[in-house]
């Protein structure tokens, strides 16, 4: 039992193929990280939080497999229905006053769990695979944290000085989008070319796919593609505070968007929906955090959003919500 007891409770990180064991140390401010060519695990919350955990051994390998025993508990959302289609309606109200044109509204779904995430990150891979999926279990300010993603949303891959973003804006069961999803796409696009702008040399950046469904299990996003590269000798510190966060999870125009999200949701959304994934050298795969458990203590959370433009129909964004988190909820549970 001891030992069951390391396996679980020991730090590690998978992603991609990678994983990784052996903490050599934590940074927690942005502005102290200076990567150099180590490999970095990176967390961030949506509030700003940063977390970089840098591993000493690094392994190709599959995730190890771990056993779960399913919720049997209910699971408490911090926003009823009513109040989101309320919460809806008030963005729509600042929308025609101009203070904003999108807004990302989200909940978040709480229940109790003792169990190690790893079980439950297996079944998501086997039964929920996702190209940004990644795991993390790490002890930070005397707690276990674990975070375990099934994203389909790539924030930033980076190679050399190119650098992509992947933002998703559509979600449906059919792989079928109206004006709306369309425009809303569009809007969070050109949000990501000028956040790129910011960090990228001048002429460089170009939209490479537009509007491009993608499937994934149960559903269907529309997708577009923005590249550039970057700036000569830009550091990582650069990069991530200025186009932190993420614009298909907060919405535009940002800063307005991040104020009216901090006064209308009643909890925070820690890390959902910020950014996971690893940094090494010039290299780096990080998914912004959607579709993601994240267990702090016994506590699991799990967030789920929609994003609300003038087109919106209150009604219909909560059944988005209900819609991102039902398979992945159901496979927490035990019922898939």
């Amino acid at each position: 039992m001891a030992n069951q007891h390391k396996l679980q409770t020991e730090p590690i990180f998978w992603k991609s193929g990678k994983l990784a064991r052996n903490v050599k140390q934590i940074v927690k401010d942005l502005s102290q990280f200076n990567p150099g060519d180590g490999f970095w695990a990176i967390a961030t919350t949506f509030e700003g939080k940063f977390l970089a955990i840098e591993f000493e051994d690094v392994s190709d390998s599959e995730f190890p497999f771990d056993d779960w025993q399913p919720i049997s508990e209910d699971w408490e959302s911090s926003i009823s229905q009513r109040e989101y289609c309320e919460k809806v309606e008030q963005i729509k109200d600042e929308i025609s006053k101009g203070e904003v044109y999108q807004v990302n509204l989200c909940r978040v779904l709480e229940t109790n769990c003792s169990n190690s995430l790893a079980g439950l990150f297996s079944g998501i891979q086997s039964k929920n695979p996702a190209p940004q999926a990644a795991f993390l279990r790490v002890e930070v300010n005397g707690q276990l944290l674990e975070i375990a993603s099934a994203s389909p949303e790539l924030f930033i891959a980076r190679a050399s000085n190119k650098i992509k973003c992947s933002p998703i804006k559509g979600t449906n069961s059919k792989p079928v989008f109206g004006e709306k999803d369309k425009a809303e796409n569009v809007m969070i696009l050109d949000l990501m070319r000028n956040d790129f702008g910011r960090v990228c040399k001048a002429g460089t950046v170009e939209v490479t796919r537009l509007l491009a469904v993608e499937e994934h299990p149960g559903l269907f996003h529309l997708v577009s593609d923005v590249e550039g590269e970057l700036r000569e000798n830009i550091s990582w510190r650069e990069i991530l505070k200025e186009i932190l966060p993420a614009g298909s999870i907060s919405g535009a125009p940002k800063s307005s968007a991040v104020k009216l999200i901090s006064k209308i949701e009643p909890s925070a959304r820690s890390f959902y929906c910020g950014i996971f994934g690893f940094i090494q050298g010039e290299v780096a795969q990080l998914g912004v955090s959607i579709r993601t458990f994240y267990k702090i203590g016994n506590r699991l959370s799990f967030g789920t959003g929609a994003g609300i433009t003038w087109a919106s129909v209150a009604e219909s964004e909560w059944q988005e919500t209900e819609l991102k988190a039902k398979k992945l909820i159901a496979i927490a549970s035990g019922k898939i």
